[in-house]
């Protein structure tokens, strides 16, 4: 893959001693700064490859792997959805998203475990005990949900996609039970049992200390400031959407790989960094659906300082899980209850007694190397050094590395 043209690694590189002199940071965002700043360069070591066909040879420099870096997700989100698509079933699936209002947001943002476990385990609570109710589906439903803190300007903006198959399995287990066409479940009925949900369990998770408040939001640690403060949410609309069904299961997967391993902001977005600051793309969603043509699609400049300030916000809790499953997808039932649905929706035609014969065993191989840049030949590793080590051999160019 081509070099972008600017990375974030190029801002933190030029501004980030600067912002770091400035501004108290966490652990876990100093190692997305350092994790960022070393991708892909001799701080990480690397090894040379060299081609068969023509002796060209390249240094590919090691990846940091973080879950915050533009630069490592790709190949992450690849293995993920490999693993996926063995999971997908012959039905129609819905995506719904459940977001935060700005003012639990606020509370959100200084207690991220705490209120972003809350947030998953609400929505998909939520989604399940709809479902599960005779009125509406009367099924057992499995679901995906995906952790997102961020808006398109980088803003904070919590909210948690879900997809969902479109029906599940009758409480028996004994046949699948589909939702209507085109349409899977109530918005308002899941919009009202989700601010009920979440708010009873922020405010427990408040009585029983495991929330936190600094600066502006101190006085929360009082249980009636917060109890008022929570008041008016009881009596807002809460914002849950969902979209219609996809079609087909390549666009599920297509889907997934957009959004399960995106980060905040990815590189291809960026389009300058110089005297006036960083620019880059966003979409303004609230403009997008009184816009006629592209317009909605817009260009911010920010200073260095805001970028990587905004950029920070959407650090994650060291091993917090941004992508879970639940119901019937959750982990240790998932492959016995996607065996079941499969044998509900598409019967075998094998008599009960029949063994399928068993493919044959692919010839192995050596794995495949990337293509030489000079003559399409296969690369392979000659050399291996450490953070630190120069390499023994002298490579004809610099390369990166994609692992």
């Amino acid at each position: 893959m081509a070099r972008s043209a600017l990375e974030v690694a190029d801002i933190l590189n030029r501004h980030g001693d600067a912002f770091l002199a400035r501004h108290r940071l966490s652990r876990d965002q100093m190692k997305v700064i350092g994790a960022i700043r070393a991708c892909r360069t001799a701080a990480l070591g690397g090894h040379v490859a060299r081609c068969e066909g023509c002796d060209h040879s390249q240094i590919a420099y090691n990846s940091c792997r973080n879950r915050h870096c533009p630069k490592c997700q790709g190949q992450t989100a690849r293995a993920w959805l490999e693993r996926r698509q063995a999971d997908l079933l012959p039905v129609p699936y819905y995506h719904v998203v459940f977001t935060l209002p700005a003012s639990v947001a606020a509370v959100a943002f200084q207690n991220k475990a705490v209120v972003y476990d809350i947030l998953f385990r609400t929505a998909a609570d939520t989604l399940l005990t709809i479902a599960a109710d005779p009125k509406h589906l009367g099924a057992k439903i499995g679901l995906t949900a995906v952790l997102h803190t961020w808006g398109s300007a980088l803003t904070h903006h919590p909210h948690v996609h879900l997809v969902v198959p479109g029906g599940g399995l009758s409480p028996d287990g004994a046949r699948w039970i589909a939702c209507r066409p085109g349409f899977f479940l109530p918005v308002r009925v899941l919009s009202r049992l989700f601010r009920r949900l979440f708010l009873d369990r922020l405010a427990e998770a408040h009585r029983t200390g495991r929330l936190a408040f600094h600066g502006e939001l101190a006085a929360l640690a009082d249980a009636d400031a917060f109890a008022a403060h929570l008041a008016p949410m009881r009596r807002t609309e809460w914002v849950v959407y969902a979209k219609r069904p996809f079609a087909g299961p390549e666009a599920v997967l297509a889907y997934l790989s957009r959004y399960t391993h995106r980060v905040a902001i990815a590189n291809s977005r960026l389009l300058a960094l110089d005297e006036h600051g960083v620019t880059f793309r966003w979409k303004d969603y609230r403009a997008r659906d009184r816009t006629p043509s592209r317009e909605w699609i817009k260009t911010l400049t920010l200073t260095p300082d805001e970028f990587i300030r905004r950029f920070l916000l959407h650090v994650l809790p060291d091993g917090f899980h941004r992508i879970r499953h639940y119901g019937l997808f959750a982990s240790g039932r998932r492959t016995a209850n996607i065996a079941r649905i499969r044998g509900l929706l598409v019967p075998s035609s094998l008599p009960c007694e029949a063994t399928p014969e068993p493919e044959p065993a692919a010839i192995a191989g050596p794995p495949a190397g990337p293509a030489c840049p000079c003559c399409g030949g296969r690369m392979i590793v000659v050399e291996r050094f450490r953070s630190g080590e120069v390499p023994r051999l002298r490579p004809s160019a610099v390369g990166l590395d994609t692992s």
